[in-house]
């Protein structure tokens, strides 16, 4: 169940970070003033409409965090959590053409109780494509067959 006391205070981070108004914040997400009005007030609670608008506006909300707290604001600000955690690199081939067969060597960070520990595994892709379809926002796809 989400807090509503709580929702309102990071609703309000999102306005100060952005340096808008609620009216501002109202009209780029496609809600009335009205609505939110109401909402920081205490008097209606959030929609999940309402949610997803401001997610959909906003990428760098974080779903978990503007409902329960958890995770970061924005996305892409470090935890403390994931601080700790080393990153492997991760090696990228470039293939000749769309459909070419190639082995991809990936290194894939596995943590240990006792210490954290990088090992290497190989994947071979032997999937064949079939067909390969392109949806545009508007309804409307292409679809190719290689």
């Amino acid at each position: 169940m989400v807090n509503i006391e709580d929702f309102i205070k990071r609703l309000e981070i999102i306005l100060d970070y952005y340096g808008i108004n609620a009216s501002a914040f109202a009209d780029k997400i496609g809600v009335q003033r009205s609505s939110l009005s109401h909402l920081l007030s205490g008097r209606n609670k959030p929609s999940l409409d309402f949610v997803l608008k401001i997610l959909d506006v906003y990428p760098e909300v974080d779903l978990y965090w503007i409902l329960n707290g958890k995770g970061s604001f924005p996305k892409n600000a470090i935890s403390d959590t994931e601080k700790k955690i080393p990153h492997a690199p991760i090696n990228h081939t470039i293939s000749n053409g769309l459909f070419d067969e190639e082995k991809n060597e990936s290194v894939v960070p596995i943590q240990d109780k006792r210490e954290t520990e990088m090992k290497t595994i190989k994947k071979t892709n032997e999937a064949e494509i079939d067909k390969i379809v392109i949806f545009y926002k508007d309804g409307t796809f292409k679809s190719y067959v290689p």
